[in-house]
């Protein structure tokens, strides 16, 4: 598979993963927080959970238009807004793992980790241009005139 088919794959799993994630917090917010990694940080917000299922779903708005159009500055864009995000959660979680058992933390930990070595894998494909499309001469900004006094 060349590297667009594997970038393309790439944007797709995540864009999926954030559709599942932001349905499942904002239609059941309750079931999700019974999830055992995320129960151990209490108390239960409905209001920020819902927030986050609707945050989590225009992500994948973002990453689903980068599937479609592959156009690079889309996708770095939508790939960058998901490294940010899955960072930020990442270090989040790794300062609060006391109450897991250490199995739990460490599959807990790898699954963060996946969460952010795959965009960054995927910034390395789209990064050098061949995997993805630049955009057409629409939608190139003309280039601005310096005006003379």
């Amino acid at each position: 598979m060349n590297r667009r088919v594997w970038l393309r794959a790439g944007l797709g799993l995540l864009a999926g993963g954030q559709v599942v994630l932001g349905l499942w917090i904002l239609l059941l917010p309750e079931l999700f927080w019974k999830w055992p990694w995320v129960s151990h940080l209490p108390p239960y917000n409905e209001h920020l959970l819902r927030d986050f299922g609707g945050a989590s779903l225009a992500l994948a708005v973002v990453l689903c238009a980068a599937v479609a159009t592959m156009e690079r500055r889309l996708v770095l864009t939508s790939l960058v807004a998901y490294l940010v995000s899955s960072v930020a959660h990442l270090l989040f979680h790794a300062r609060h793992l006391e109450p897991l058992s250490a199995g739990s933390a460490a599959g807990f930990m790898a699954l963060l980790g996946a969460a952010v070595l795959l965009p960054a894998v995927l910034v390395w494909l789209a990064a050098d241009g061949t995997a993805v499309r630049a955009p057409g001469p629409a939608e190139r900004r003309p280039a601005r005139r310096r005006s003379t006094p």
